[in-house]
């Protein structure tokens, strides 16, 4: 094996593909990464699985000899990270999978292993895929991603449910405490938007996944660093849920289990809505965020008379903070307390400038909507308020 690349190319690719090997492998070869050259074309492929989660890279280089092996990946992230930039050799000449590695500055050996033991990824097969938009996928993700559960015996609330359909994607998550809830109808996008439409839609087939929260947000990595109007191909195999898109590809294994039905703890209406600007309520609870105690209360004081809401944390220790808003109020005047990160999580990932909340009884479930642009739903649980 030897081919020749820039340290540009192998450092972003080598990066990528860490994000997938174990920190405590339970075989050594899942400690590294695969790194497999073929001449016809000249491309170089990248392999990083814990047998949960994998990612797959390819980059153009220039290859004088094909071959196949595995590297320890922190070492070689580490040495590749470090070195200038311009073309660096790969080459296993040395035998015994002894790789050297040259640069302009210096030349370095990494013992490796055969690849004969390293797991093969679950692959895509052609015209079984369907075919999303990157960017619709993302939108999804980002509403949803920050209500999934970190408590691992509640193995199947550690992901985000997916809902695909030919014409809507729905994109779930909860932790009991918050659900966040994102729908893309590719359809309705504007005439101007008939590109973006045809690729988001889905070209195959209909399904249900939950996918663990940690794969996703790799994957949200991923396709942030791509290109506008790429499509993400989507497989589901037994057990396993494939992406890919352009030169890369990630697997990951499904959670077991039924996804409770979130949309019961959605309320059919409302006594009381606020609408008001997102950017001020979320710097105004940045604020008075640092003068919360542990259990991080943030009370609500709704003044239907005044138009205005306003905001207060109490602490013994620290002291208190209040901060009033002008906002649309409907409905009667009530005092409501939240967990304030809980609040601030949901207001940071709702793109529009302006709000609704919709609430009924001091503790009722919640319901934040972003006021046009992508159709999501933030609901959070009230606290109760201490006398």
């Amino acid at each position: 094996m030897k081919f020749v690349c820039t340290q540009h190319d192998l450092n972003i690719n080598l990066a990528l593909v860490s994000r997938a090997v174990s920190t405590r492998p339970t075989h050594p070869v899942l400690a590294n990464i695969k790194i497999a050259v073929t001449a016809d074309p000249d491309r170089i492929q990248l392999t990083g699985f814990d047998l949960s989660l994998g990612i797959q890279t390819n980059f153009d280089a220039r290859v004088e000899a094909e071959g196949t092996l595995t590297l320890p990946a922190k070492l070689l992230n580490d040495i590749v990270a470090k070195l200038p930039s311009g073309e660096i050799t790969l080459d296993d000449e040395a035998g015994e999978n002894l790789v050297t590695i040259t640069s302009a500055s210096g030349r370095y050996q990494v013992r490796g292993l055969s690849a004969e033991e390293f797991p093969e990824l679950p692959s895509i097969e052609e015209g079984e895929t369907n075919q999303l938009s990157a960017a619709a996928f993302i939108d999804g993700l980002k509403g949803s991603l920050i209500a999934c559960s970190q408590d691992e015996s509640k193995q199947v609330l550690t992901g985000v449910y997916l809902k695909v359909e030919p014409d809507r994607l729905e994109f779930a998550a909860t932790d009991g405490h918050r659900l966040g809830i994102v729908e893309v109808y590719p359809n309705d996008a504007p005439a101007a938007q008939t590109d973006e439409i045809e690729a988001a839609e889905v070209k195959t087939g209909s399904f249900e996944v939950t996918v663990p929260a940690k794969a996703l947000r790799e994957l949200e990595k991923m396709l942030g660093s791509g290109q506008e109007g790429d499509r993400l191909g989507l497989q589901l195999e037994q057990g396993q849920v494939v992406f890919g898109w352009g030169d890369r590809k990630l697997t990951t294994r499904t959670l077991e289990g039924k996804y409770p039905d979130y949309r019961l703890l959605l309320p059919k209406q409302f006594q009381r809505q606020i609408t008001l600007d997102r950017k001020q309520i979320l710097s105004a609870l940045e604020r008075i965020a640092v003068l919360a105690d542990q259990s991080n209360l943030v009370k609500f004081s709704i003044d239907s008379a005044n138009q205005a809401l306003d905001l207060s944390v109490e602490s013994q220790e620290r002291g208190s903070g209040k901060e009033s808003l002008v906002a649309q109020i409907s409905g009667a005047d009530l005092d409501i307390a939240f967990n304030i990160k809980y609040l601030m999580d949901g207001l940071k990932t709702i793109p529009t400038q302006e709000i609704t909340i919709s609430l009924n009884g001091p503790l009722e479930p919640v319901i934040l909507t972003p006021l046009g642009g992508v159709k999501m739903t933030y609901l959070v649980m009230p606290v109760q308020l201490r006398n």
